[in-house]
């Protein structure tokens, strides 16, 4: 009778032989129940919609095994060929009825989980049981979908099942990104905040290990992934991942559970464990107001902190800064542009000065020859400037010895101050001079880039990131440096001991 069924192993060829025969197959042991969900999975076997011990074949087993449909008694849910009501199934016997294995087995088998499984929250009791009746009356309509025997996608379903007394429909996975498999199906079928899509991503933030880990900053690329897969902003990503670490476990569950947004939860992370307890039992507006306090009360930290820092950046900067020895055919700048913009909120002047030491355009321009002129005679520059600052940095890049050729942009994504405009975007300018490497046709990145911007002055990873991929076997300076990365030499005045032997 198998004809031309696919090879099977002796107990399913069994439990096959005896469902085309009988038009039915009742799976007596929990082994028969794992076979029978087995052969689910590869289409060839349906499950009865009220009980899950009752198998029916399928229009593809029928039509392998050169067996007429209709002569099958069908019924099955969910299977691939089931029909969608059981209106043609013959009956089942009276017999077969009573030796149901629901009452006579062992308790219905449950399947471990797959890690990716937890990804997403299991449904709220009572949403739970509403998916239960729904499963009882209707059949479950979708299946449970598993790789390597664990559940990889549907624990509520497989919840909803055990409890109105049924084995879950189950299906292997079979494609090679089982993550991007979870995400598609969930974040289709549910309808979920930044700040809960933000945990989602925390907890993904590592799973891919071929990325590459050499990128410095939170902004890295693992976050930035995440970031990118659950369409949220690196911030929030970040601010989820502090919760995760720092975070006691009932503060994770309140913004999974939408009481309250991942940004108010990575401030009261830094509370001790006993003040984050105290803090989850006030009201919404309460806890709202105690994450501003944190907040405000880390800024005036972090601005004491600033500004003693910034005290001994001027007085030893140059001197840690000092000379550039070797010539480099790619230079990527971040001047300390020296210009006051007024605030929208105060209607004062404000300055960068009030966040690192800042340089008039004149010694910017003359500071190139200064360290050593450290440009090869064909070389390539990427120098960012800001709107208002625009002239001033092509001044400094023809100072330098470079013509502008083009430009790339940053989205920050929320607009900040300006005259003319509130800015929202800066600049990279890009110039050459000489005849350096050209980047290879199709490699060059979009023009445009959108990030929310984090701390001040700080730029994205991603723009150093796609230099590196431009040009990944040259040497890179990278000046006015205050954070350096693996494969570039850094100057700047915070650059630190890291440039040590590359800049005297």
């Amino acid at each position: 009778m198998s004809g031309h069924l696919p090879k099977l192993g002796s107990k399913a060829q069994q439990i096959v032989d005896a469902a085309l025969r009988e038009g039915i197959y009742l799976a007596k042991k929990p082994s028969d129940v794992i076979a029978c969900r087995n052969l689910n999975g590869r289409g060839l076997l349906s499950r009865d919609k009220k009980d899950g011990a009752v198998w029916y074949p399928t229009e593809k087993l029928c039509e392998l095994a050169g067996v007429t449909p209709s002569i099958i008694r069908q019924g099955g849910e969910g299977g691939p060929g089931a029909p969608e009501t059981g209106a043609d199934r013959l009956p089942v016997p009276a017999e077969e009825i009573q030796a149901s294995p629901t009452a006579g087995l062992p308790p219905l088998t449950r399947l471990p989980h797959h890690p990716l499984a937890a990804l997403f929250p299991m449904l709220p009791d009572d949403e739970l049981r509403r998916l239960a009746d729904d499963i009882e009356a209707n059949g479950q309509q979708e299946p449970v979908w598993l790789l390597e025997g664990k559940i990889l996608d549907g624990r509520n379903r497989e919840a909803a099942c055990h409890l109105v007394g049924i084995d879950a429909w189950t299906k292997e996975y079979e494609g090679k990104d089982p993550l991007a498999f979870v995400l598609s199906l969930n974040l289709h079928r549910r309808h979920l905040t930044e700040s809960q899509r933000a945990m989602v991503a925390a907890r993904i933030v590592d799973w891919e290990r071929g990325i590459n880990q050499s990128t410095a900053g939170s902004a890295n690329l693992q976050t930035r992934e995440a970031a990118r897969r659950l369409s949220i902003s690196e911030r929030a990503v970040a601010a989820a991942k502090r919760v995760r670490d720092r975070g006691i476990d009932e503060l994770s569950e309140a913004i999974r559970d939408g009481r309250i947004s991942v940004h108010t939860g990575e401030a009261l992370s830094h509370l001790e464990r006993e003040a984050q307890e105290e803090a989850l039992r006030l009201e919404e507006k309460q806890i709202i107001q105690r994450a501003k306090e944190i907040r405000q009360k880390r800024q005036e930290i972090r601005h004491a902190v600033r500004l003693t820092h910034m005290a001994h950046v001027a007085d030893a900067g140059s001197a840690t800064a000092g000379k550039v020895t070797q010539k480099f055919p790619v230079i990527y700048a971040d001047p300390p542009w020296q210009f006051g913009v007024r605030s929208e909120v105060t209607g004062r002047e404000k300055s960068a000065e009030n966040h690192y030491p800042t340089m008039p355009t004149d010694a910017i321009c003359e500071l190139f020859d200064e360290i050593g002129a450290p440009a090869k005679g064909d070389a390539v520059l990427f120098l960012w400037a800001t709107n208002p600052m625009l002239p001033d940095a092509l001044r400094v890049m023809a100072a330098w010895g470079f013509a502008y050729v083009h430009h790339w942009i940053w989205d920050k994504e929320v607009a900040g101050t300006g005259y003319w405009g509130r800015d929202r975007h800066e600049l990279l300018l890009i110039g050459r001079r000489g005849e350096p490497v050209s980047p290879l046709p199709g490699s060059q990145p979009e023009t445009v880039y959108r990030e929310r911007k984090g701390r001040h002055s700080a730029k994205p990873d991603y723009f150093a990131e796609q230099i590196e991929r431009l040009y990944p076997a040259m040497p890179r300076l990278e000046m006015f440096c205050r954070s350096p990365r693996p494969g570039w030499t850094a100057w700047g005045f915070e650059a630190g001991a890291e440039q040590e032997g590359t800049a005297e």
